[in-house]
């Protein structure tokens, strides 16, 4: 079976107690289920823009993207395809800009026929003859909802019957020159208050700066683990987390790494707050795999006079340096 990874924004939008739940018509991710707006985040495609697309191609509604809520990771099998497909789903506050409850997004709100989006695909756009609702958190327990949808709102998650999910379209073969990856990163701290870094190895993208801990999820894992297990690899260090900050997203055309060629790279980094109690000497263990040459802790004031990557400089505070 082949292993599928993607990427999905979504929103939670709040209206007077109620919340806004959309149902996959025929062609949907979930066709007849009911789940929050939002779909597949296409290539390059800040998570931002892909959640304000989607809703407006699922409601007719106009969104402001507020605050990363959570991140959830689920596997789902497409039979029809031969396909274990890996979705990294994050979870938005939205508000509605003035004027925007119109169209299907009032009421119970059927869907402007056909919207689905213009997203990648299997990109859970609402497909012919889904639908919108505003329901309170009773309503929507009292209908079939897709699991992480019910999860993000704290209603009980009831798995699908096999065969519930399915792909929008068949997957395509993977392009060999374009990348996607979903990476967890964390500003870890000790109670003295000093930052954990790690260096990027020669060889790879940005190597000599010095970068938050983490990397690539692994097909399956949820972000939190994965963020946790890099931890251990590049630092040697336990942590727990305690906050998540909220996404970056990276489109490089040309990256060149130890593939020895230039490869079309789209990278989602969702960032957390760690902290590590009972901090040790910053060691890089052997499972880190190469990319990380060594590890340390570091006072503010020392991180500063550091070359920062981008995404290190942005959690430290440091963006415009």
């Amino acid at each position: 079976m082949e292993l599928v990874r993607r990427v999905g924004a979504y929103g939670i939008l709040w209206d007077s107690g109620r919340v806004l739940v959309v149902r996959d018509g025929v062609e949907g991710e979930f066709p007849g289920i009911w789940r929050l707006p939002g779909g597949a985040v296409a290539h390059a495609e800040h998570p931002e823009r892909a959640v304000v697309r989607e809703i407006a191609g699922q409601t007719g509604l106009t969104v402001t993207v507020g605050p990363l809520r959570a991140v959830l990771a689920d596997v789902t099998t497409c039979p029809e395809d031969d396909v274990a497909l890996h979705t990294d789903r994050l979870l938005f506050e939205l508000s509605a800009r003035e004027g925007a409850m119109r169209d299907g997004a009032s009421g119970d709100g059927a869907m402007r026929e056909g919207a689905s989006g213009d997203g990648a695909p299997g990109d859970g756009g609402g497909g012919s003859g889904g639908q919108a609702r505003w329901l309170t958190l009773p309503e929507a327990a009292r209908l079939p909802l897709a699991p992480f949808s019910a999860e993000a709102l704290g209603l009980p998650v009831t798995p699908l019957p096999p065969g519930t999910h399915r792909s929008r379209e068949p997957f395509a073969p993977a392009d060999p020159d374009r990348r996607l990856r979903f990476g967890a990163y964390g500003l870890v701290t000790d109670p003295a208050g000093r930052i954990l870094l790690t260096q990027i190895a020669a060889g790879y993208p940005g190597a000599g700066q010095w970068h938050l801990p983490g990397g690539g999820t692994d097909h399956g894992e949820q972000p939190t683990s994965g963020l946790l297990r890099e931890l251990v690899e590049e630092g040697g260090q336990l942590g727990r987390v305690v906050e998540l900050l909220g996404v970056d997203n990276l489109h490089n055309p040309a990256a060149f790494g130890p593939e020895g060629r230039p490869l079309d790279w789209h990278g989602v980094r969702v960032i957390y707050r760690v902290l590590v109690d009972v901090p040790t000497d910053a060691v890089v263990t052997e499972s880190a795999g190469g990319s990380t040459a060594r590890a340390g802790w570091f006072t503010r004031a020392q991180a500063v006079d550091l070359p920062l990557s981008d995404i290190a400089a942005l959690a430290i505070g440091q963006s415009g340096r």
